[in-house]
């Protein structure tokens, strides 16, 4: 009997003393803070791929809303006498439609918009109609509907308005439509009423309260989304589509500007990319153009950093076939775009562009500084042509910043020529794209530190972890990318800028993904991986503090345990910030030595944690992983405060220590 408690004492011993036995000392130098965290540090990029732009983020319920799609009714159901004609009110917008007498009383003539994957309102919700519109008469009246086509009810309409139309002359209509019922596929419909004739063009439907209340404003949820991040820097309006399949289809600033009803539409490069997933009705309607992009990073706080043309169409579509790219003594145009660009951005009202910026409604500057110039190319026809723009445009705004980019790869020779080339170009900051699997991500957490520290500095602009067979948002590959993030922390004097892509989609209309934000017409989810992001730009910190184990950096290092981690202090209110990774599936007992930081006896603590690596976020169960508040104890000693601390497996937990 006793020699089994003697055993079962040993044993008590043993287990409690375990932690100690096998814990990772990591130690934090408070009272040594080093290189700046830029405000830019953790941001935004938005493409328009998986329908992010109309669809999505752009509050624009209609689809194809001035009939100036190729097929001129894609989107629309007509019936009755209908004819379209182009001789509208608006140049680059001309076609519109006229409603005319079915000739029967028992006869209807009209339209029904299906809108994008269907149109979603939602109960009690108001939704402002608008039109622009004429009668030949001098009169006539439409009747506006939202309708549920599917219902078993006696009506289809669950709200209705009718428009009476009081000139002869185009004039634009306004009246609201109040939802009874949320539904996230409802259509858009409208009767003639009555036997005069009714011309309309540019037909639209805005939720009343979008972001900031703007009439051609954005989605509500999903900016405030943007928003909630606190991002430093929002890139736009896309990679690929800056360049187009063809130059014809390249993004063209100039034309996302002045009055919505005259902004022309643009093929999107992504419409056609993907056979398997292939979306015919996928253009842009420039609803979302410059002055919103630039409104837009202004509401959630934002650097704005625009990315133009190069004088190259797709790179990767057209590999160096000389005939899809501009010759290099024919790309004034281009460059001209880039300096009218910072002058409708930043110029006083007496300018061209700045005037131009005024007549929308934002006489003050935006207040430029980051331009991009060209996206994700590579190779002399790139270096070649970059250089011309970044001639003239130190020139003329030396203070003005230009990104250039590295090419598609994350290493290679490639990507080395690239470096090479914009060191000798004198670009500023250097994009750099990677799109790689878990195993890429756990391997590269020493990634910046060799990075020559007087060349240009680092803009990570596209990066996600891509699980192997698997390539969704599964919270295993977002706490991957967590822990890669503790290196571009650590290397603050040389990463300046990061951001995830791509940043949104359409449940039913992706055609890429893992993505930052998903949502259907009505609801969101956040991923796992915009957790990650919103936990870093949250808790960015002023100054990066050394942080080691046994002497070196914690990066995952062999002997580490999968362990990456690291610090930064808040100037501001003399926080102190640590970053803790466990990419382990087993749980790591970890000591972190807070030294020069005294009388500190209490750590908050925000944690990142699973019930299977596998686990992700839905529509349906939008929270079913998000960060955790709590705290934990500190010892306090005469030198130092010092946290101990279990991390389960794969998880990411934060502390934030006052001085």
């Amino acid at each position: 009997m006793n020699h089994r408690l003697l055993t079962y004492a040993f044993a008590i011993t043993a287990a409690t003393s375990s932690f100690a036995q096998h814990t990772h000392v990591m130690d934090v130098n408070t009272k040594k803070a080093g290189a700046t965290v830029q405000n830019t540090m953790y941001g935004l990029f938005f493409e328009d791929i998986n329908y992010a732009a109309d669809g999505g983020l752009y509050g624009e319920l209609v689809k194809n809303r001035s009939f100036e799609f190729p097929q001129s009714f894609m989107g629309w159901q007509t019936f009755g006498n209908v004819e379209l004609k182009a001789d509208g009110p608006f140049e680059r917008c001309p076609h519109y439609v006229v409603l005319s007498d079915p000739q029967h009383v028992e006869r209807r003539t009209g339209l029904v918009n299906e809108g994008y994957f269907g149109i979603g309102v939602e109960k009690g919700e108001e939704y402002r109609f608008t039109v622009w519109a004429k009668a030949p008469k001098g009169s006539g009246r439409i009747t506006v509907q939202l309708i549920n086509p599917a219902t078993m009810g006696e009506h289809q309409d669950f709200a209705s308005v009718r428009l009476d139309v009081k000139s002869a002359e185009w004039q634009k209509y306004e009246v609201r439509l109040k939802a009874n019922q949320t539904n996230n596929k409802a259509q858009l419909r409208i009767f003639l009423d009555g036997r005069n004739t009714v011309c309309l063009e540019h037909v639209s439907l805005f939720p009343v309260n979008t972001f900031k209340g703007r009439d051609n404003g954005m989605r509500r949820d999903l900016a405030q989304a943007l928003a909630d991040v606190h991002p430093g820097v929002f890139r736009f309006p896309g990679g690929c589509i800056v360049e187009g399949t063809d130059l014809a289809t390249r993004y063209q600033w100039k034309n996302t500007i002045g009055p919505v009803e005259n902004r022309p539409i643009n093929g999107n490069r992504w419409q056609h990319t993907f056979t398997h997933r292939f979306f015919p009705d996928y253009y842009q309607s420039y609803g979302l153009g410059f002055f919103e992009y630039f409104q837009l990073s202004e509401d959630i706080g934002a650097e704005p950093l625009p990315v133009l043309n190069v004088g190259m169409s797709c790179q990767f579509q057209n590999r160096n076939n000389a005939k899809w790219h501009v010759p290099v003594n024919e790309l004034k145009p281009y460059i001209d775009d880039c300096l009218d660009l910072i002058e409708f951005a930043n110029g006083d009202t007496t300018t061209t562009w700045g005037r131009k910026r005024a007549e929308m409604g934002h006489p003050a500057p935006f207040n430029l500084k980051i331009i991009g110039v060209g996206n994700e190319q590579w190779d002399t026809l790139y270096f070649e042509r970059l250089a011309p723009f970044v001639k003239a445009i130190k020139a003329k705004h030396p203070d003005i910043m230009i990104v250039g980019t590295s090419g598609p790869d994350s290493e290679g020779k490639m990507f080395e020529i690239g470096w090479k080339a914009m060191k000798e170009l004198k670009a500023d900051l250097v994009d750099e794209h990677f799109y790689r699997n878990e195993e890429w991500f756990l391997k590269s957490g020493l990634r910046y530190d060799n990075y020559d520290r007087k060349g240009p500095k680092v803009f990570a602009g596209e990066y996600a972890c891509h699980g192997k067979g698997k390539k969704w948002n599964h919270y295993e590959a977002s706490i991957y990318e967590a822990a890669f993030m503790t290196d571009m922390e650590r290397n603050a004097d040389v990463v300046w800028m990061t951001a995830y892509a791509p940043l949104f989609a359409h449940v039913e209309g992706w055609q890429w993904r893992p993505d930052l934000i998903w949502y259907d017409n009505t609801r969101i989810f956040k991923s796992v991986s915009y957790y990650v992001q919103q936990m870093y730009a949250m808790n960015r910190g002023t100054n990066v503090l050394p942080m080691t184990m046994d002497g070196k950096f914690i990066a995952g290092r062999e002997g580490q345990d999968g362990l990456f981690a690291s610090s930064v202090v808040d100037k501001n209110d003399g926080t102190v910030i640590v970053k803790v990774i466990n990419t382990s599936k087993t749980e790591q007992p970890v000591t972190i030595n807070l030294n020069g930081l005294t009388g500190a006896t209490t750590a908050a603590t925000i944690t990142l944690s699973h019930n299977g690596p596998d686990d992700e976020n839905t529509l349906d169960q939008p929270e079913k992983i998000t960060p955790k508040n709590g705290t934990v104890s500190l010892t306090a000693g005469k030198k130092a405060s010092v946290i101990q601390d279990k991390l389960a497996p794969l998880s990411f937990r934060l502390y934030k220590v006052k001085k």
